[in-house]
């Protein structure tokens, strides 16, 4: 007799449902393992967790911008626009994000998800080509910019560029986790040989780390993930010293903010050798705890998981995680049924 398969929880700590509702947003996180992109806001009435869940393809990046939502796929990034007004609500639900384009870019290994300059395009990181890149009328990708250690454009991942912070709508740093310039050389360096590099100047500000991932710019603060040692912590830019804030207990990828919180999504690691004989495992052990997959909400001024969302059964990795400000019970529209042929939203205006 065949067993039954692994179903999805999502458990709440007792204080996450009344945390997320007070702040008046919702969060969106990705798992590329599992193939879904999960919403998850409040009902108004009963106070309650909203969770809403969509499938595509290898999802990774999550890029927010105002009203629109980028996400990466296997081959494609979808653009999805929220067709409800501010104020407006559809049921129970008060933003509807309907994928209304979806560039194919191919399998070119699209980690972070931006809005550049004014919104209009993201920038995104291309992992197998080592570099930062937006669209492009006629090609997959256009690069905006390489590491100065890569001396070409190759699909090769030599460094395992994966992780973009940006300033006022530009790239100003990105995650490696190494400078290798050999195909797949970042992988025997995965223990300290991450770096961030500053993009206007090419400087290496930070080295030394473990896998770096998610770097993000927060009132005035360079905030990372050494996902390799699970730690959580911010750099200095005077002296590119690691200040840690708090241990997590899983593989950490996909960080944002609401207020003074930073919500990070952690992972369990997977049965091979990228994930194999990281100080991260050494640190579970001395803890006597298992990995978790869970959502972490990390108080920046104390370093204290204040709140959780635990995440069990068939989801056991994440990849990005985004906040959607002011938004309180969203939902999406994907391409599983027929409810995209009904939404149509035409433009209130005649164009000559």
């Amino acid at each position: 007799m065949s067993e039954a398969p692994p179903q999805l929880e999502l458990t709440p700590s007792r204080t996450f449902p009344s945390w997320l509702a007070n702040s008046g947003s919702s969060l969106a996180f990705t798992t590329y393992q599992a193939g879904k992109v999960f919403f998850i806001g409040t009902n108004r009435e009963e106070g309650k967790l909203s969770i809403f869940e969509r499938t595509f393809n290898r999802c990774m990046g999550l890029g927010v911008h105002e009203r629109r939502l980028w996400l990466s796929s296997l081959y494609q990034l979808f653009r999805f626009e929220n067709f409800l007004d501010e104020g407006q609500q559809q049921g129970d639900y008060d933003a509807v994000y309907v994928p209304v384009e979806a560039r194919t870019t191919g399998d070119v290994d699209i980690h972070d998800v931006h809005p550049y300059r004014d919104g209009r395009q993201p920038i995104f990181v291309v992992t197998r080509f080592n570099c930062i890149a937006t669209f492009d009328e006629r090609n997959s990708f256009a690069p905006v910019w390489i590491p100065p250690f890569i001396d070409r454009l190759a699909a090769e991942d030599r460094c395992h560029l994966n992780g973009l912070a940006m300033k006022d709508g530009e790239p100003a740093y990105v995650t490696c986790v190494s400078k290798t310039n050999v195909s797949g050389g970042w992988r025997e360096h995965r223990m300290g040989g991450g770096v961030i590099v500053s993009v206007p100047d090419g400087k290496i500000i930070a080295e030394g780390l473990s896998m770096p991932h998610s770097p993000r710019l927060y009132d005035g603060q360079l905030y990372v993930l050494q996902s390799g040692v699970g730690e959580f912590g911010r750099i200095n830019l005077e002296t590119g010293a690691f200040e840690k804030l708090c241990f997590l207990p899983g593989f950490a990828r996909g960080l944002t903010f609401l207020g003074r919180h930073a919500i990070i999504g952690v992972s369990r690691p997977r049965a091979e050798k990228t994930f194999e004989g990281l100080a991260l495992d050494d640190r579970l052990k001395e803890q006597g705890i298992s990995s978790r997959c869970q959502l972490a909400v990390v108080n920046l001024d104390t370093g204290d998981i204040e709140h959780t969302l635990e995440i069990d059964g068939v989801v056991q990795e994440l990849y990005d995680v985004g906040a959607l400000p002011g938004i309180v019970r969203p939902q999406a529209i994907g391409f599983k049924t027929d409810d995209i042929r009904f939404v149509i939203r035409p433009a209130k205006t005649l164009r000559s």
